[in-house]
């Protein structure tokens, strides 16, 4: 379950890389757009403020986070329940994002393909996703899963770590008529308040531990998590350091290319 509130504790944070995603994509007055993993709405509203004579459709398969979205009864916006693997246009989209998604989804490259193929012509596809599972927040959450203690509870729990490098999606798009983007991005994130990186954490990378433990072992869990945390990121007079890194893609397609 995800918790839309959770999630937005540190919202600036978490769209600052859409908004630079976004600033890539040069569409000037596309009809469909398509925001896949929209979550609780509030980046798709970029998306409608950008092109407001545009159909703007959001996707996610999160009861909690439609629900967020379609309470901020944004004008020309429609938000669907739904699992981004399964999505299909009703019409070839102008503009597809796709922001901090991909990692929950094993083997995405070749969904990543197939949404590019979708696009109009002079159509956009542009996505988002962290690339940075070897960090401490997210080593430890992996360290504390095989632990003896919590190896057996956690045994079936996928946790989100399946993005490649740049360049992988750069190969993976590139196709002739199309023209690709692809970089990598360390944001340095200052994060105040007491252990930040374990709030930043309950509102992603924890949801599917917390979600496979009862309610006495996640706390207990979280107080393991996040002691380990207080070792792995200082926190000083100006808060706490948390760098993350992301990684993005953006594909044009040409007005005759697929």
């Amino acid at each position: 379950m995800w918790d839309a509130t959770q999630y937005l504790r540190y919202g600036d944070e978490r769209a600052r890389p859409f908004l630079d995603l976004l600033g890539q994509v040069g569409a000037e007055r596309p009809r469909r757009v398509v925001d896949l993993g929209c979550g609780p709405g509030n980046l798709t509203a970029l998306l409608a403020r950008r092109w407001p004579a545009a159909g703007v459709v959001g996707v996610d398969n999160s009861p909690e986070m439609i629900e967020a979205a379609r309470a901020l009864a944004l004008p020309g916006v429609s938000f669907q329940l739904g699992d981004v693997r399964d999505w299909r246009p009703e019409g070839a989209p102008d503009v597809i994002t796709c922001n901090a998604v991909l990692q929950w989804v094993p083997d995405h490259h070749d969904l990543v393909a197939g949404w590019a193929s979708l696009l109009a012509p002079g159509g956009w596809l542009a996505l988002q996703l962290p690339g940075n599972f070897e960090s401490p927040n997210h080593a430890l959450i992996a360290e504390l899963a095989s632990a003896p203690r919590w190896r057996a509870l956690l045994a079936d729990v996928r946790l989100n770590r399946q993005a490649g490098d740049p360049a992988e999606y750069a190969e993976l798009l590139l196709r002739p008529g199309r023209s690709v983007n692809a970089w990598e991005t360390t944001y340095v994130h200052i994060l105040t308040g007491d252990n930040p990186v374990l709030e930043w954490a309950k509102g992603t990378a924890l949801r599917p531990v917390l979600a496979a433990l009862d309610e006495e072992q996640g706390a207990a869990f979280l107080a393991e998590y996040g002691d380990r945390l207080r070792g792995a990121y200082k926190s000083g007079s100006s808060g706490t350091f948390f760098p993350f890194r992301r990684v993005f893609a953006v594909v044009h397609r040409g007005e005759a290319g697929r």
